[in-house]
């Protein structure tokens, strides 16, 4: 028979409030509450988070049900070894809905121990709207409501310098914290006459005294275990309808806000103390630019490559006696070549990237990866291409042959062993991929694919046959899968 979850039935520790968590989906509950849990548990931190539904309609009723505990369960390889752990987390220690607890979410500001803002609203979240009122309870936006939650702080504690908050958003948007900022901004100027005499004193305190980060978060989270949740709830032995499931990797890039040191920064929340993968830096660019290189661009050519190799889960690609070489010499020979960290950190980053890719508890289907591949190798490895070029005076061949897998896979048809080849993407890039196709000249298909500056490298607008002997290692490549197929084809730059 299975037991309850709350506080009644399992054990929950209690801890001042220090954290105000903006979202209660998978992500933050298996990540962000994941960290401050490990930080509680190995540091001196002693925190816990309250969570604010940032939308109307969300899973607080949910969350207050189990008393606000619920399971992590971690998969993947960790140095080589298979793991596969349940964790109870109880860092969280109540919800509010500000649309029908607006009172309470307001009263979060005159708490004198809360100290940190956290928050996953969607990349859609932070951003700026005018039609936001400063008297709305609460304002629709996520700016608008933490902009009206600092000047309640600010007149609560009459301006106190140590009453300023530390803001770490967690959007997926490069520089988060940064567009965070500029919103907050927005909205003091906007709501400036509701501010009245208050407006420059409460200007300057949010300027001086609050710290907004930018950060980069990375762990990938499935979500709720269906297939597993029978199993997990004997294994755990509660009727926990909370669990979310989430890889073992984790990375959590914190870069301190212009008007906060690095030391205080890590001194006030030590996660990196609790032996977590946290890190507190002076800018976040090269840890981006190291995630979407090492991470996201061998995945981009990886999956066209591995599919018409007759190849359908990444993990088997990653293990493929050919295919293996071939990631690994995008990886290491050419991408890494192109960035500015450590070369010892970027080794170890491309280890942990291969081992996640080999997560035994993940079928990720290449296929899932393929979506719109064009403007994916636009950002992920055509810069790359462009770097080693310069750099090493020859293209790399790994990433052209990645190209022309890309561009096979949007010939459409049929795999060797009958497979359906269904390529997706913007209906432009589809019917232009057809109509070259169906001149049955590789080279028109090279020469027209890479002068797309309309249709597919919109971003960059550059016509790639300008850059020296990629069409012809491009049109090279193209007749040799035509001929001899993927997997010779590969073989043949290893």
């Amino acid at each position: 028979m299975l037991k309850s979850l709350n506080k009644r039935t399992a054990p929950k520790s209690v801890a001042p409030e220090r954290i105000i968590q903006f979202g209660e989906g998978n992500f933050l509950r298996a990540f962000i509450d994941w960290i401050i849990y490990n930080t509680n548990q190995k540091t001196d931190f002693n925190g816990s988070v309250v969570v604010v539904q940032p939308i109307d309609r969300g899973m607080v009723d949910w969350l207050n049900g189990q008393d606000c505990l619920y399971h992590v369960n971690l998969q993947g390889r960790l140095n080589g070894k298979a793991v596969n752990e349940l964790t109870r987390i109880d860092c969280i220690s109540r919800a509010l809905n500000p649309y029908t607890q607006n009172g309470a979410f307001m009263a979060l500001a005159e708490q004198p121990e809360i100290r940190f803002v956290i928050s996953n609203t969607t990349e859609a979240g932070i951003t700026f709207d005018s039609t936001c009122k400063f008297t709305d309870a609460p304002a629709s936006s996520y700016p608008g409501k933490l902009t009206q939650l600092l000047y309640h702080r600010y007149k609560t504690f009459n301006g106190d310098p140590k009453k300023g908050l530390i803001i770490m958003p967690c959007e997926l948007i490069f520089l988060n914290g940064h567009h965070l900022k500029d919103c907050i901004f927005k909205y003091i100027e906007l709501w400036k006459d509701d501010f009245g005499k208050d407006y420059e004193g409460f200007k300057k305190w949010f300027t001086k005294y609050n710290y907004v980060c930018a950060t980069l978060v990375d762990r990938i989270v499935p979500g709720f275990p269906r297939k597993e949740i029978a199993d997990i709830q004997k294994k755990i032995c509660y009727a926990d309808n909370l669990v979310v499931q989430a890889e073992i990797f984790h990375l959590w890039v914190i870069e301190a806000a212009e008007n906060i040191s690095l030391r205080q920064l890590a001194r006030e929340f030590p996660a990196d103390k609790a032996g977590l993968n946290v890190k507190f830096v002076k800018s976040e660019a090269p840890y981006h630019e190291r995630k979407v290189t090492l991470l996201n661009g061998p995945h981009t050519v990886l999956s066209p490559v591995a599919y018409l190799s007759g190849i359908n889960i990444v993990r088997d690609a990653c293990n493929h006696p050919v295919v293996g070489k071939y990631v690994r010499k995008v990886q290491y020979d050419e991408l890494m070549q192109t960035l500015n960290l450590p070369m010892e950190e970027l080794k170890k980053f491309a280890a942990d990237v291969l081992e996640r890719f080999d997560n035994p508890y993940v079928d990720h289907q290449v296929t899932s990866i393929m979506l719109n591949s064009f403007p994916k190798f636009e950002t992920r490895d055509l810069p790359g291409l462009k770097i080693y070029l310069e750099r090493k005076g020859e293209l790399p061949k790994g990433l052209v042959l990645g190209l022309a897998a890309i561009i096979t896979y949007y010939k459409g048809g049929k795999r060797a062993d009958g497979a359906p080849i269904e390529p997706n993407d913007a209906q432009e890039i589809m019917d232009l991929l057809k109509k070259l196709w169906a001149t049955n000249d590789t080279r028109k298909v090279a020469v027209g694919v890479l002068g797309a500056t309309d249709v597919i490298w919109k971003e960059s607008k550059q016509d790639l046959n300008q850059i020296p002997g990629l069409t012809d290692m491009l049109v090279g490549f193209l007749d040799s899968i035509q001929q001899k197929g993927m997997l010779e084809t590969v073989k043949s730059i290893l």
